[in-house]
């Protein structure tokens, strides 16, 4: 999920990186092993001036100053954790498009990995890469025939281009023997975030595709029409979000409110003061207090897993699919004076029960497997724990073992609305006092 927060930025920025502004006396002396923020390490400085002279006065081409300087920034923060990216301007620009719901490109959420290579989180619904069968777990090795190389950074700019456009991606999938080509073309990508129908008489199904600024405005819109088609009183609702790649945080935050009457959502926990924060829902249910069931799978992430956490903690929906993504953290995007910005990991996010799900997902109350004709269905070989350089977590398992299964078709969503119809269970007594 991602944040933009200025004042964040402000802070953040006001601490000094380079040591030319300071008073001598304030600088660390080079022997000493710890800085506080407001002092430079003077001589890890001078070791990356050395090496910056060794490559402009000795390797084997000329290098400019920029590009040195561009991947100084990018390996910054290469190994900080796999979601802490440096974005040029056009790339910000970009991401700005994305989260407000319209660009030109292919319609794919994308993690970049050590080897710069991008591998697909999820297709997005009812775009050209959904439409080509592109699917959770292909690994992106080459855009228009041109490799990907490990330092280059934000490498996704390539798929996104004009409308009409042509786009040719090499992909490697697990059970492909070799790797093949997909050519595509870019479409202006109007993401839908939420779509609505009714399933049964009274029961009414809810489709969360990612989550834009305006997703919470939209699913409003579409719950009240789904209980206008019920008479005014939903029997039970399932909120399908499978492989809903994440998104916006207030988004997410917005639609739990929509659904419970009280109790905390989810809170927020960083370094810096203003990245801690805590959300609680206001008073009103605007289904009703119907039932409600989440369907989930292995790409549910970030957003997604915030949505489910909130409804489960606060019992308020049963979650029923597959063990999800695990990101459990923040992205804040700091933006930079030239125009380009820093999409920084800032906090990890909790749900209500104070549990943390980073690189370990949230595990569904009732689990589902996909159905033996399933085409795209099946168990991926990643989640965040198996990302390289991914935050720790309070319960992180080796890589992969908390990978859940790919569930797509109608055969989950049939199974959420059985689970919708069985009776509530009912609580057991309370023991006799005395």
């Amino acid at each position: 999920m991602h944040l933009r927060l200025v004042p964040l930025a402000l802070a953040l920025l006001a601490t000094p990186v380079f040591a030319q502004d300071q008073d001598p006396a304030s600088i660390e002396a080079p022997d000493a092993e710890e800085t506080s923020a407001a002092k430079v390490p003077l001589a890890e400085i001078r070791r990356y001036v050395a090496v910056y002279n060794a490559v402009k006065e000795a390797y084997v081409e000329p290098v400019d100053d920029k590009t040195l300087m561009q991947s100084a920034i990018r390996g910054l923060l290469f190994d900080l954790d796999p979601h802490s990216v440096y974005m040029e301007h056009d790339a910000a620009e970009e991401f700005d498009e994305a989260s407000r719901g319209s660009y030109g490109g292919v319609g794919v959420e994308l993690q970049r990995q050590a080897d710069g290579t991008l591998r697909v989180i999820a297709p997005i619904d009812d775009t050209p890469a959904a439409r080509a069968g592109i699917k959770a777990g292909d690994i992106i090795t080459a855009i228009d025939g041109k490799p990907f190389k490990p330092d280059e950074g934000d490498t996704s700019g390539p798929l996104r281009g004009e409308p009409g456009s042509k786009v040719t991606l090499t992909l490697v999938r697990d059970d492909k023997p070799k790797a093949f080509d997909v050519t595509l073309t870019r479409e202006t990508i109007r993401i839908v975030s939420v779509k609505s129908r009714m399933l049964e008489p009274g029961y009414g199904y809810l489709r969360i595709a990612s989550f834009q600024a305006d997703t919470a405005a939209d699913f409003d819109r579409q719950l009240d029409k789904l209980r206008e088609q019920a008479g005014g009183k939903l029997r039970g609702l399932v909120i399908d979000l499978r492989s809903n790649p994440g998104g916006l945080l207030t988004s997410a935050v917005q639609i739990a409110d929509s659904l419970l009457e009280k109790g905390k959502i989810v809170s927020t926990r960083g370094r810096v003061p203003i990245s801690d924060a805590e959300f609680s829902a206001t008073p009103g249910d605007r289904s009703g207090a119907a039932p409600v069931v989440v369907l989930v799978d292995a790409g549910s992430a970030s957003a997604s897993e915030v949505l489910a956490g909130a409804l489960h903690d606060n019992q308020r929906a049963r979650i029923v699919g597959s063990r999800t993504f695990g990101k459990g953290s923040v992205q804040t995007v700091l933006p930079l004076d030239n125009g380009d910005s820093v999409k920084l990991t800032t906090a990890r996010y909790f749900t209500p029960s104070g549990k943390s799900i980073q690189a370990l997902g949230i595990v569904p109350d009732v689990e589902l497997h996909p159905g033996k004709d399933a085409q795209n269905g099946g168990k991926p070989d990643y989640t965040e724990a198996s990302l390289r350089g991914h935050l720790r977590g309070d319960e992180d398992d080796a890589p992969g073992t908390n990978a859940g299964e790919v569930l797509e078709g109608d055969g989950p969503i049939t199974a959420a609305l059985n689970e919708l119809k069985k009776p509530p269970v009912a609580a057991k007594p309370a023991p006799p006092k005395g």
